[in-house]
């Protein structure tokens, strides 16, 4: 089953993830806005489908790098963007938090890609986690193998 059968199967089930994995967008170094341009490059699998205890949803991360850059630009942009009162003050704050974090320009596109794959990953576990709560992820695991 190809990817996109299987998760438009889901659609409705991504959806309420895709809420829930709201907080955890909010904690990590993305913006909504980034974090959705990287779930565009990301595509899901399920590995081991043919075992029920081992099974698992994971993503494929390897368009991820490709895309980092547009994310780049849209930090670039978002925090060089003219705002109000404190709006440079704000992307300062910001900037110097993701520098100590290791998460600022140069090197940071690489730290940022694998922050982008881990972040996936969760994503990945969380939407796992709903399909079993759900009662599907055992159709759905199914389904894939077919």
């Amino acid at each position: 089953m190809s990817e996109s059968d299987w998760t438009d199967a889901i659609v409705g089930e991504r959806m309420a993830v895709d809420q829930q994995f709201a907080a955890e967008v909010r904690d990590s170094p993305f913006t909504n806005q980034e974090w959705g341009l990287i779930m565009t490059a990301a595509e899901f699998d399920i590995v081991d489908a043919d075992d029920p205890e081992n099974a698992r949803i994971v993503p494929d991360t390897s368009k991820v790098a490709g895309i980092m850059p547009e994310v780049e630009k849209m930090e670039g942009a978002m925090g060089g963007a003219p705002g109000g009162a404190g709006g440079d003050d704000d992307g300062g704050m910001f900037s110097s938090v993701k520098e100590s974090l290791g998460l600022g320009g140069g090197d940071g596109g690489s730290d940022r890609t694998e922050d982008a794959e881990e972040l996936l990953e969760r994503y990945a576990e969380m939407l796992q986690a709903h399909l079993a709560e759900k009662g599907r992820w055992e159709q759905v695991r199914i389904a894939y193998q077919e």
